[in-house]
Parts: C-alpha cells; sequence; structure tokens
C-alpha cells in the first residue's frame, strides 16, 4: 500500500481532530501517516513540550537512567493539581500508570499515548476524565533497546518501517525481570510503583503469532488469581475495555491468542494467568490491577495505533467513572493480606482439561510439508476470512497451593543483605533481629529433589526443588530478617520467598549453592564405614530391602555407597536445605 493510501486509510479510522496542525505536539509517526516511528530524542522533546503547553496539567520527569545514559522519560496529566505521589495520595485520587515499549519493536503504546494525551488535554476524548484521576505515561521503558533502530527487527510485524530492539542494551528481557529485578530499569520502575501506588498498571504490547482478524487481547490480573473480591473490579476493568473496543469496531480478546499446539489452529487455545515475572502476573500480588494489551502484529500500523489510541481512552474513561470505588476495594485487599497467615493461598495456577468450543475469526489456511524445512507449515489466505470452530480451556484454577506461615519468614544472617534488598525493590516490610535465635521453633524445606535448568535463562540458572515445609530447631545468629505475613504484600513476599512459587528468588538461582554437594566421603572409606553399619542388624535388613525394591538403586555403585554416607555423622546437614525458614511466631 503506498503512503498516500495509508494516510487515506487513516484518516477514516481516527477521529478528524487526530491530525493536528501544530507539529510541536505531533509524533513522527503522526505525521507520515502512521508509516515511521521516531527515535527516543523525539520523546524527550514532546515530554518538555507537553509540559510548556499544559503547565497547569502536565509535568515532565524522569525516573530513571539507562545503562546506556539515557533518562527514562515519564509524563505526569492530571486537572486536579495533584502531579506528585504525595499530592495525588493527599486528594485520594485514582492513578493509571501506562507504558509503552517494554519490548521497544513493540511501539505502538508510545505513538497512541502521545495522541490519546493530546486529544483528552484538548478535550477532544474522554472528556472530564483528568479532573479525576492521575495519568502517568511513560512513553518507552525499554529506552536502550528503542534506539537500537532498524528494519526487520520485528519481521512478524507489520509496520513501523523501522522500529527498536525486543530487549536491552544489556540483552535482557525487562518483561521476565520483575521478580529479579536485575536491570536498572526495572528497579527504576518498581522504585515509581512504590512512590505513585497506581491502581491499574497498563503494559502495552504487539503479538506474535498466527494470522487472523482478531485485532487485540485485553488481559487483566485478578480476574482469575489474587484476592478474589478484588476479581470483580479486575472483570469489570477488562470487559469495560472490550466493550468498548467492539462498539469501536475492534475484535478484542480476553485471552492471548496462542495456539495450544505451535503452529497448529485446530488444536485451540488456552487460558491461564501469567507468573510474575510478567507485568500483569506480578501487579495483580500488590492487590492492585494489572493489563497486558496485545494488538495484533499482523495488522498494519495505523490499526494497530487507533486500537491502542481507544484503548487508552477507554482506560481513562472506565478508570474517572470506578476509579474511587475500585481504589477502596483495593484498599480492603490489602487488609485481607494482612491476614493471610495461616490461610491457603496459591503459588500459580493452570488451566484444567475441561474444553468447550469457541468460534474464532481467521482465515483460511493448509498444512502442508514444506520444501523449505520440510516440517509440517500452516498457509494463510488472506483473502478469505473464515470463522474457526476450536476448544478453548479457560477453566483456571491453582495449581500449586501452600499454607502461609503464621507469623511470616526468617532469613539467616549469612543472606540477610541480598535478600533484604531484593524486598526493598519490592517495597516489602521487614526488620533486623538485634539478637540471635537459638533453638528456633521453625519450619524448614529440605528438598528431596532438585534440579538446575541446562541453560542459562535471563543470566540465571534457574532451580526448580520439590518438598515439603517441617518443623525443626534452628540456631539463628543476630542479624536475620524477619519478614511478617502480615502485611499488604504478603502474596509478593510469599511469591518471593516460598521455594515452589514459580519466580521466588530460589527459582531465579540466588541460592543455587546450598543445592551443591560440597562434601564426599571417598568411595573407600565409604566402603569401610558401610561395612560396620552392616553389622546392625537393622540397617543390614533395611539396606538388602532397598536391593530388592529398587532396580535402579541395586545397580548404582554410587547409590549404594551414598546410601551408608547419608547415615554417617559427616554428612552436611546443610545440603539441600533451603536457606529461609518460616516461623508461627513473631520474634521479639
Amino acid at each position: 500500500m503506498t503512503r498516500t493510501l495509508l494516510l487515506t486509510a487513516l484518516l477514516a479510522i481516527l477521529p478528524s481532530s487526530a491530525l493536528a496542525s501544530d507539529d510541536t505536539l505531533t509524533t513522527l509517526s503522526e505525521r507520515s501517516g502512521f508509516v515511521r516511528t521516531g527515535r527516543y530524542d523525539e520523546v524527550i522533546a514532546l515530554c518538555e513540550a507537553f509540559a510548556r503547553r499544559y503547565p497547569d496539567a502536565v509535568r515532565c520527569a524522569d525516573f530513571g537512567t539507562t545503562p546506556e545514559g539515557r533518562p527514562m522519560k515519564v509524563l505526569i496529566a492530571s486537572r486536579t493539581g495533584a502531579l506528585t505521589p504525595e499530592a495525588a495520595k493527599a486528594k485520594g485520587l485514582p492513578v493509571l500508570l501506562i507504558q509503552g515499549g517494554i519490548h521497544a519493536g513493540e511501539i505502538d503504546g508510545k505513538d497512541a499515548g502521545f495522541l490519546a494525551l493530546r486529544q483528552v488535554l484538548d478535550g477532544q476524548a474522554a472528556a472530564g476524565a483528568l479532573d479525576k484521576q492521575v495519568l502517568v505515561f511513560v512513553p518507552v521503558f525499554n529506552v536502550d533497546g528503542h534506539e537500537r533502530f532498524a528494519r526487520w527487527n520485528r519481521p512478524n510485524q507489520r509496520g513501523p518501517e523501522e522500529m527498536g530492539w525486543r530487549t536491552t542494551s544489556q540483552n535482557y528481557n525487562l518483561n521476565r525481570d520483575y521478580v529479579k529485578a536485575d536491570t536498572p530499569e526495572m528497579q527504576a520502575m518498581l522504585r515509581m510503583l512504590d512512590a505513585w501506588d497506581p491502581l491499574a498498571y497498563i503494559d502495552l504490547h504487539v503479538t506474535d503469532g498466527a494470522k487472523f482478524e482478531h485485532d487485540v487481547s485485553i488481559q487483566v490480573e485478578p480476574v482469575n488469581s489474587g484476592d478474589e473480591s478484588l476479581r470483580t473490579a479486575g472483570k469489570a476493568l477488562r470487559d469495560g475495555v472490550i466493550e468498548r473496543l467492539a462498539a469501536q469496531g475492534s475484535l478484542p480478546l480476553p485471552f492471548y491468542p496462542s495456539f495450544v499446539v505451535g503452529d497448529d489452529p485446530s488444536s485451540g487455545f488456552e487460558d491461564g494467568v501469567a507468573t510474575p515475572r510478567f507485568s500483569q502476573g506480578y501487579y495483580q500480588l500488590r492487590n492492585r490491577l494489572g493489563m497486558l494489551v496485545e494488538t495484533h502484529s499482523w495488522r498494519d500500523y495505523p490499526h494497530r495505533v487507533k486500537v491502542t489510541r481507544n484503548t487508552i481512552v477507554a482506560l481513562l474513561e472506565l478508570i474517572a467513572q470506578n476509579g474511587t470505588q475500585w481504589r477502596q476495594q483495593a484498599a480492603a485487599a490489602d487488609a485481607r493480606a494482612a491476614k493471610l497467615g495461616g490461610e491457603t493461598v496459591a503459588l500459580d495456577y493452570k488451566a484444567t482439561a475441561k474444553t468447550h468450543t469457541i468460534a474464532f475469526r481467521g482465515y483460511a489456511y493448509t498444512r502442508t510439508p514444506s520444501e523449505v524445512s520440510g516440517a509440517l507449515m500452516t498457509r494463510y489466505d488472506e483473502s478469505k476470512p473464515e470463522t474457526w470452530q476450536v476448544p478453548m480451556r479457560d477453566e483456571v484454577v491453582p495449581d500449586h497451593v501452600v499454607v502461609a506461615p503464621r507469623a511470616g519468614y526468617l532469613v539467616p544472617a549469612a543472606h540477610a543483605a541480598s535478600v533484604a534488598a531484593k524486598l526493598d525493590q519490592h517495597g516489602v516490610s521487614y526488620r533486623r533481629l538485634d539478637s540471635a535465635l537459638p533453638n528456633a521453633n521453625v519450619e524448614t524445606f529440605r528438598a528431596d529433589q532438585s534440579s538446575f535448568a541446562a541453560q542459562s535463562v535471563e543470566g540465571h540458572q534457574r532451580l526448580t526443588v520439590s518438598g515439603a515445609w517441617k518443623a525443626e530447631t534452628q540456631d539463628l545468629v543476630k542479624g536475620a530478617l524477619f519478614v511478617p505475613i502480615a502485611q499488604p504484600k504478603a502474596r509478593l513476599a510469599m511469591a518471593l520467598l516460598e521455594p515452589q512459587a514459580p519466580d521466588a528468588l530460589v527459582a531465579w538461582g540466588e541460592f543455587n549453592t546450598h543445592f551443591e554437594r560440597k562434601e564426599y566421603m571417598e568411595d573407600y572409606v565409604a566402603e569401610e564405614v558401610a561395612r560396620e553399619m552392616l553389622e546392625d542388624p537393622q540397617v543390614k535388613a533395611d539396606f538388602q530391602q532397598r536391593l530388592k525394591d529398587d532396580a535402579g538403586f541395586a545397580k548404582s555403585p554410587q547409590a549404594r555407597l551414598e546410601y551408608f554416607a547419608r547415615r554417617h555423622s559427616s554428612w552436611d546437614s546443610r545440603y539441600q536445605l533451603y536457606p529461609v525458614l518460616r516461623t508461627d511466631r513473631v520474634p521479639r
């Protein structure tokens, strides 16, 4: 399609006011008919220009600095006069935080956000919405990635002509970093979340995937997860946006449209809850509303910008109408979270095997072997829309469930500094113990199985453990941390410290040394020890029974020798012991 035709199409889908005559508040994208997108210097200039044009309603600020030294810009917009976190809290205003460009090649949110912001400030959209809330707008989260600018950085995406890169200059994927918070960018974002405490946190993306007619998916948590009462607000936010988008001609979905089986449309879809390494999986742990917006990569850039702009306007309208009530519900969820001690809490979620058939707007397709790869390949015919009848698994239930500690967690002094740093990043409360705790009655987690990932993930060697909490006595020296469960961020504390939580610190390899064998008994020594132990009739009978019952054990010389080494006083009692404890009593 030529640029002229694209501009004609744009004029047909955007309000007449969208193409402003004054270029000072317009993006290169808007001026090009949404064929191109600008570089980051444009974001800096626009941030300052909006603040100059609307001095009573917009503030331009830096909230961090990237590894390559670029400022991370944020625009704060409100007609209430509350342009600081303190002022917003004093006035009891709901805060809406919208971010674009966490994956900087998926840059719809930046261009749509500036367009929507200008229209709202000029009264051309969401009239009066900024009288009832504060908008915190981050045009580009992954700034260094944005400046890795080139054609075909997103080969699965139609437009713009050039775009940024998915990962940061340190090659981190920010939308895998919410819990581990390795990056300066994420640490800056978490500080801003703590300062502003947004009611809703909106993450603007573009999908990968197949070709079909649906142009956007809207996912919100808590809907299937987190505080049960707050789920009503999550559903209302999701359904309200979907209803408004559908009324404007979009084909929105309430789930991420990724096939159950790779490239096979007939396999259908399944819903779920993102783990907290992702934005919307993380933010619900803070008892707030997290939304993932995914426009469809095979729609052209003008269309995607329009849909994203419409989504932003819908969000502003919904927060203006319901923000006060939802804010009260979030506060009530905070109070409930502080009483989770002794209650069952889900660490993650899964879709059940239950299916039903849905009508999905796709295209005619064939699946035939590829002459290039030899694999079975799906080919879509976009000239032939058709409705697929496909299975959907959307009954989402808890997967791993644990009972929360009655009082909280104890982090021994050896790990207090590193764990405290992570807790500080997330605003989780704790205190240091000024005295030792000898013979403390605690719960310990000893892994019966532990498995290191074969490949690095985000610079970490991940670890999976299985086991159970059991009552023991442990000695803790002065300087240990006590992390109370009685706090609003109790769910987040559990996500960090429960060893079987999917993105816990231990899962990201923060305690790998405790699951590595450090001391050994030489085989010839183990042989001598074994012969001595076999003089005990009970040990001998147990050993012989094990040989009969376990063929793998019987065939393994190392397993047989370890049987005796584990019974010897030299065995490392801390091997496979998770170095965080649980307690039912608040320590003094």
